[in-house]
């Protein structure tokens, strides 16, 4: 084959590969929702005048922006090139991470590197205004305790950037003067954790709500039966890092307990009676929102078994969700605050607490990201 005929070939043969993948982005069926990484896709921009002219000047704010992302989302087999990049990336480039995803010691996780002393700043202020605003003069038991990620086990051991966890915990507990800080750093593991994603496991952290319940003067000694869902769980971690790996399995506690606790949900604004388990949400695309169903500004749990009249306040991340329904045992009521989805000037509207004990709850990865306190 000549070179003349071999140029027409390649030209031919890139001319076709071009149009049929230009034809399979704007006519193959659009996807509401990627799966694999959890977010909505990019939609078509509007095309007009004015994004168009912005070219050059806005470029972020640009239709060739817009257009750019939503190629990249509505690409044909995306999902299916996202996994064979990354095994290159890992396996045949040697690469250490995959868009900051690492996996080590059979753990999928994200880098979270440096410590934002800014941020961790932000949510002192913030925990100490809300002491100050509803807590002084209302009640003296008040606890801190700090969840750590996964990168505390697994990241500097496996040559990874890590946070500076002491200094993290020294600006957090030092400037929480008015609270008693339990500790919990020396009862977890790496294997305490989802593989593939950032929470921990409810059946691994009954150690933990003992000794968090013990510090509070409120453990109760409970029967838990452990039940095992019926559905894999690929958590946020195996989406985005693109490459294969088992999924996780589910396990989670019931007691009488928990079986006769009245649960009410403030998610949509208003009161709603809900579970301590929502299995509806256990075969969704989240199903570690089963806890509690996930992101919620106010849920209060009312325990009609207690033994006692004692009242406990959580301010709490998504964590929170899986362990707050083992400390309910030793109170007769558990209210839990998420201040990402609630305003903090709101909260005395609906949280009493008067001779409530509280708890603030939170992972390092959300105090190093505390912006996201409202």
């Amino acid at each position: 084959m000549n070179t003349r005929i071999k140029n027409i070939v390649v030209c031919v043969s890139m001319a076709i590969i071009l149009f049929s993948l230009t034809a399979l982005c704007l006519f193959m069926p659009k996807e509401d929702f990627l799966e694999a990484e959890r977010r909505e896709p990019e939609s078509f921009p509007d095309f007009t005048f004015e994004n168009v002219m912005k070219d050059g000047v806005e470029y972020n704010d640009s239709f060739m922006s817009k257009f750019e992302k939503y190629a990249i989302d509505a690409f044909p087999f995306r999902d299916s090139f996202r996994t064979l990049k990354a095994i290159f990336a890992n396996y045949v480039f040697c690469q250490k991470d995959n868009n900051d995803i690492y996996i080590a010691d059979g753990q999928a996780s994200k880098i979270e590197y440096p410590l934002k002393e800014d941020m961790i700043e932000y949510a002192s202020q913030k925990f100490k205004y809300l002491y100050e605003t509803y807590m002084k003069g209302k009640t003296d038991s008040i606890y801190l305790s700090i969840i750590p990620d996964k990168n505390y086990f697994i990241a500097e051991q496996n040559g990874y950037l890590a946070l500076d966890y002491d200094r993290l915990n020294e600006m957090i507990v030092g400037s929480a003067d008015f609270a008693e800080y339990i500790d919990i750093y020396d009862l977890l593991e790496i294997d305490d954790y989802y593989k593939t994603d950032t929470h921990w496991r409810q059946e691994a952290i009954t150690q933990v709500a003992k000794k968090i319940l013990e510090a509070m003067g409120s453990f109760v000694e409970t029967d838990y039966k452990v039940n095992t869902l019926d559905h894999p769980f690929y958590g946020v971690y195996y989406g985005q890092a693109a490459l294969p790996m088992k999924p996780d399995t589910i396990k989670y506690l019931t007691s009488d307990t928990l079986d006769s606790c009245i649960v009410t949900s403030y998610a949509k604004g208003v009161p709603m009676k809900t579970t301590v388990y929502d299995m509806k949400k256990a075969v969704g695309r989240d199903p570690y929102e089963m806890f509690l169903g996930g992101a919620d500004p106010l849920i209060i749990i009312e325990n009609p078994n207690a033994k006692n009249d004692k009242e406990l306040v959580i301010f709490r991340d998504s964590f929170g969700s899986s362990i707050s329904p083992l400390l309910v045992e030793g109170y007769s009521k558990v209210t839990l605050v998420d201040i990402r989805y609630m305003q903090s000037t709101m909260v005395g509207n609906y949280v009493n607490f008067e001779n409530a004990d509280v708890l603030f709850l939170y992972s390092t990865l959300i105090l190093n990201t505390a912006k996201i306190f409202n």
